[in-house]
């Protein structure tokens, strides 16, 4: 759960994801599940393959895109959320970097 948009964001390293005509596909290694991520989707994974903090991740989609700022902020949390609940991301509180995340 993010509690603060200073928490940083980091793709989990057990995964493979490959880019198809501007989308991802995510394969989690563990669940072998697949994931699939639109254009904007895949500008986020891209960047969080490096931790970043939800706040970098904000700034850099406000650069890129023209989007309203609450409805950019809504639309990353529940990305973001969506992500660590299917075990793609971690989210790691800002202060202990330690995960945060189930």
């Amino acid at each position: 759960m993010i509690n603060s948009f200073s928490n940083w964001i980091v793709a989990n390293k057990n995964q493979v994801s490959s880019e198809v005509l501007g989308e991802t596909v995510i394969l989690n290694m563990t669940s072998g599940i697949y994931y699939g991520l639109n254009e904007t989707g895949t500008f986020i994974w891209n960047l969080i393959q490096e931790p970043k903090t939800v706040e970098e991740i904000l700034s850099a989609l406000l650069d890129e895109y023209e989007a309203d700022i609450e409805e950019c902020k809504s639309d990353i949390l529940a990305l973001i959320e969506d992500l660590a609940e299917k075990g793609m991301i971690e989210i790691k509180d800002e202060a202990s970097m330690e995960i945060i995340t189930p």
